[in-house]
């Protein structure tokens, strides 16, 4: 299996990658969409001519972003609907209200390095609950649509905080293994792109496939807990730049059909055997087969519990 090249690499801007893309009458759905590289990714949307959705926890603050893409990109197709991963119940309303075929779910929305140890309401971890738990929850209640889509496809935002933590399958949730901020961020990292794997296997033959973005190092709100970007200069990217992998994961005609394949740059990631200082390639565990079918499962077993 080859190893994809764009032609596009660090510096290409999403601007840069759909350029020449018509997705006039395509629908696109982007998680955390009015906020940080979210709002990039839908302004590029909807400049190729996208009606675009941005799913946030909180209308009343997108609503401004909302107008601002749309007197920029002169597009009136873009909505905002309500969506809070942490919350199964938002993500079962938001999937009832959908109708339609839907042709890009971009799973953007994310938390980073919580400081102290947070759960939510069902006992889950926070960070892979909303990182993991509730994009899984969201693309299988939406999994109608992008089968009636036909060739839909979903983005699955990783990070290179992935080379911090493989999935801890005998205790995700950190009971009895002590928290660590990074550690947990990591295994969420991991699992979004072990998604991607596992979401192609299994739907491909409905016509939807998956990859994982890496979209680099910005500064926005994600990095709150941090103390800041702490990337050195060089290897910082703008929001418009750190769009652009997802856009190119969307709309590539190049990979169509193809999925399960992490990326970074805008191109197909290398592996790598440990993690470097310069925090690139993707590590075989976040690509791993059989760990994927293990998350899988792993992720039905705790979803049903909740509906139980």
């Amino acid at each position: 299996m080859s190893s994809i090249n764009s032609g596009f690499g660090f510096n290409s801007t999403a601007s840069d990658v759909s350029a020449g893309i018509d997705f006039t009458g395509k629908r696109v759905v982007i998680t955390g969409g009015a906020s940080g590289i979210g709002i990039e990714t839908a302004r590029a949307f909807a400049a190729i001519g996208a009606e675009v959705t941005l799913a946030v926890r909180n209308l009343d603050a997108a609503a401004t972003v909302v107008a601002d893409l749309r007197a920029g990109t002169g597009n009136d197709n873009i909505h905002l609907a309500r969506l809070d991963l942490a919350n199964m119940a938002t993500i079962a309303d938001f999937a009832h209200q959908w109708r339609g075929p839907l042709d890009v779910l971009v799973n953007n929305a994310g938390i980073m390095a919580l400081p102290a140890l947070e759960r939510t309401s069902e006992g889950w971890e926070m960070q892979f609950a909303t990182n993991h738990l509730g994009h899984f929850a969201l693309a299988q209640a939406l999994h109608p649509a992008l089968t009636e889509a036909g060739n839909a496809r979903v983005v699955s935002l990783s990070s290179s905080g992935h080379l911090f933590s493989p999935v801890l399958f005998d205790d995700p949730h950190f009971n009895f293994i002590p928290y660590d901020p990074f550690v947990a961020y990591g295994q969420s990292k991991t699992a979004a792109a072990l998604f991607a794997v596992g979401l192609t296997r299994r739907w491909a033959n409905d016509g939807i496939t998956s990859n994982a973005v890496m979209p680099g190092a910005i500064a926005t709100k994600l990095q709150r807990h941090t103390g800041g970007l702490r990337t050195p200069v060089e290897r910082r990217k703008t929001p418009q730049q750190g769009a652009a992998t997802t856009l190119y994961v969307a709309t590539a005609p190049a990979l169509e059909g193809i999925g399960g394949r992490y990326f970074e740059d805008v191109n197909e990631a290398p592996l790598v055997d440990h993690r470097g200082p310069d925090y690139t390639g993707v590590a075989p565990y976040a690509l791993d087969s059989a760990h994927a079918e293990r998350l899988w499962d792993l992720t039905l077993e705790l979803l049903s519990e909740q509906q139980a």
